[in-house]
């Protein structure tokens, strides 16, 4: 019998804090959110492995060492509003809304979505909205901005089509590249019509639904 707790101390320490830890606020979020929760039956035991595990024939679940990085490089604020393009699991948007004031997540599979929602439930986490729908198209059902957008899968080429969704000081996490060759970066917006962007590390995701076979993503 795997012990959880233990398990989870393991992940946080031997895989996300080498990376380049992580401050106390997120930290407990982690140790806080239960990761084996969120992870199909078939796969429990890997729950705290190193790995991508599948949701579908289509969507995975971030590693440990992926969302700890993501953590990292957002540095969020209690008083944050956030975008995550994927839910997937559900996992990292029960992280992520432990330390922000509200998140937002879209998700293309109507079926991970619900099962998101019935998790958040039970958790009794009330500060999530979830959406149905394909963001490798942009998004336009919402007229709010965000002090962070997190992009959950890798996307061939960063354009411009969710920038006018950040506030001022605002930043995007999101992995660009194709094959074997993807880059994680922040994007931050300086100014009205200003941005900087800062390359993190070298990576590897699953392209967004979509845009498999697209060369350049309007993005």
């Amino acid at each position: 019998m795997m012990n959880i707790n233990q398990a989870r101390k393991n992940a946080i320490d031997n895989q996300i804090r080498p990376w380049g830890g992580l401050d106390y606020i997120a930290n407990n979020a982690l140790r806080d959110t239960p990761r084996e929760y969120f992870v199909p039956e078939k796969y429990k035991n890997l729950a705290f492995s190193d790995i991508e595990i599948p949701l579908t024939d289509t969507e995975k679940m971030l590693s440990p060492k992926i969302e700890g990085r993501i953590l990292n490089a957002l540095n969020i604020k209690k008083n944050e509003t956030v975008l995550e393009v994927g839910t997937g699991s559900g996992y990292l948007t029960a992280v992520l809304s432990k330390l922000c004031k509200s998140v937002t997540s879209i998700e293309i599979n109507a079926t991970l979505s619900l099962s998101a929602e019935q998790k958040f439930k039970a958790l009794n986490i009330n500060n999530i909205t979830l959406e149905v729908g394909d963001a490798s198209k942009g998004w336009k059902r919402t007229t709010d901005f965000f002090d962070v957008v997190v992009i959950g899968t890798s996307v061939p080429k960063i354009t411009g089509r969710f920038f006018h969704l950040l506030n001022v000081g605002g930043r995007i996490f999101v992995v660009e590249g194709t094959g074997q060759v993807m880059s994680a970066k922040i994007i931050t917006r300086l100014s009205e019509h200003k941005w900087a962007t800062e390359s993190l590390f070298e990576t590897q995701l699953t392209t967004m639904i979509g845009l498999e076979k697209t060369a350049k993503f309007e993005f």
